[in-house]
């Protein structure tokens, strides 16, 4: 039998006679590969899921430690997901009002994890707005975030980039790797320890299959040539899976994201911009919008340079989003409310004369 510890687990409360934990290491669709003590079994959503679930939140997904009605001749079920300590989300807009898997605006993409690697490309398609944006829903996720600089062999000089982002963005560690020459990949040992989860975030074409190669040890995934005139490339990763390295690390790829939607990010925004918010309680007066008021901290603190505008405009950025976010969440969450099915005892009760008090 294996052990199931190799892949993170700690037995955090005690398993139900028939049913057995494990850890989802793919989803395609509906189908869930889930590893456990028998080995690796293919599984499926007990019923009460679909019924049950309030949100898509609710719904396994890969990193996730599960309970499971183990069958040893066809697909087994899953029947409980147990506590996350981590979880990335982010907004997912996409949906529509019809039907639980459509209608929210939380995309949960991994799950379970103890670091967040942010890959973000040294060629032209490098952007320091974009890492804080990923930045500060690694916060949020309770995992630690890392910041991988890639493609380092497809530049002359990454001390400029590298200044750029430790200016702003301190207090984060952040590597230069080469997935093609192995330039800085032993610096990432320190995090690709036995049982740790590692989750991989970045846009398309940062290379994040190259780098999960490179680790591997081996070409596990397929890797996509950029656009040469964006230095951007097309989605190679096209769903969630775990992988075990030669280390004993684990890693989730994830595909990658045009567009990184902020999703109940007040916390990560509060974590990112300690030292902005830290200013509003100098302001002279309590509701201090910052714009013209007297006495405003913010304001002094752009004057004299201590607060750079640009960090300032990043900060009203993400608050910005975040709001419009849960703004959202807000009316599409009333929405479905207002639009529930009347249960038909209650139809009933109206066609004989109105609803009982």
């Amino acid at each position: 039998m294996m052990d199931l510890k190799t892949y993170g687990y700690t037995e955090i409360q005690e398993i139900p006679d028939g049913l057995l934990p494990g850890r989802i290491t793919e989803v395609r669709r509906e189908r869930f590969t889930v590893m456990t003590e028998c080995g690796e079994v293919t599984a499926v959503l007990k019923g009460v899921f679909y019924h049950s679930a309030e949100t898509r939140e609710d719904f396994p997904c890969v990193g996730d430690f599960v309970l499971l009605q183990y069958n040893e001749s066809g697909n087994s079920l899953i029947v409980t997901v147990l506590p996350r300590y981590s979880k990335y989300s982010r907004a997912d807009d996409s949906g529509h009002a019809a039907g639980y898997a459509k209608t929210l605006l939380e995309q949960v993409v991994a799950t379970n994890f103890d670091y967040v690697f942010i890959l973000s490309s040294l060629n032209r398609d490098f952007n320091v707005t974009r890492i804080m944006r990923y930045l500060t829903q690694a916060r949020q996720s309770s995992g630690q975030p890392v910041i991988i600089l890639t493609k380092a062999d497809l530049v002359e000089d990454y001390n400029l980039p590298i200044t750029e982002v430790t200016q702003s963005i301190p207090e984060v560690p952040v590597h230069v790797i080469s997935s093609h020459t192995g330039l800085g990949l032993n610096e990432l040992d320190t995090y690709l320890m036995p049982g740790k989860t590692v989750v991989f975030l970045g846009m398309s074409g940062v290379g994040k299959s190259s780098l999960l190669n490179a680790l591997m040890e081996k070409d596990v995934m397929k890797v996509q040539a950029i656009r040469e005139v964006d230095s951007r490339g097309r989605h190679t990763t096209t769903h969630r899976q775990l992988f075990m390295l030669p280390s004993g690390a684990m890693v989730i790829d994830t595909p990658g994201m045009r567009e990184l939607g902020l999703f109940d990010a007040e916390e990560g925004i509060r974590a990112g911009f300690n030292d902005v918010e830290e200013l509003f309680t100098h302001c002279r007066f309590t509701d201090c919008r910052h714009q013209t008021e007297p006495g405003c901290a913010v304001l002094t603190a752009l004057s004299d340079g201590s607060l750079l505008r640009e960090r300032w405009e990043h900060y009203l950025a993400q608050q910005h989003e975040n709001k419009y976010v849960q703004g959202k969440t807000g009316y599409l969450t009333d929405k479905r409310t207002q639009n529930k099915p009347i249960p038909r005892s209650s139809k009933k009760s109206k066609k004989k004369g109105g609803w009982k008090n």
